[in-house]
């Protein structure tokens, strides 16, 4: 199942998932995450397993800062609701969460690498 999103489905996520309300302080950085997900060259999904395409999003949401504050959480709490909207479960503690986006803020781990710790976020 190919699960594409758009800029509503990203900001309920914010409305749902982060406390406070934030703002959004770029809606560039929404669109690109949106487009990145999705990316196709000559007819071939860049990203093409639901796994990798929310690595996307949170490397996207975590490196390009869209809201006033919580873009972390944003981040992590967007890989997870899209790899449950794309119908795997998904377990992951705190800890494992923060792990993950700060080592794709420091750029310590590329989307592949985030893609394979997603992909045991779903086993």
């Amino acid at each position: 199942m190919f699960l594409q999103i758009d800029l509503p489905w990203l900001l309920d996520v914010a409305h749902q998932q982060l406390p406070g309300d934030p703002l959004v302080v770029d809606y560039g950085s929404l669109e690109a995450a949106r487009a990145r997900h999705c990316c196709r060259v000559m007819d071939t999904y860049v990203y093409p397993e639901p796994h990798h395409r929310a690595a996307a999003l949170l490397q996207q949401l975590v490196l390009v800062p869209t809201l006033e504050h919580s873009n972390e959480l944003f981040a992590a709490a967007t890989a997870a609701a899209y790899l449950h909207a794309s119908g795997l479960p998904v377990s992951v503690a705190t800890k494992e969460a923060a792990d993950l986006v700060e080592q794709a803020a420091t750029r310590q781990a590329d989307v592949r690498q985030i893609a394979a710790v997603l992909r045991e976020w779903s086993r």
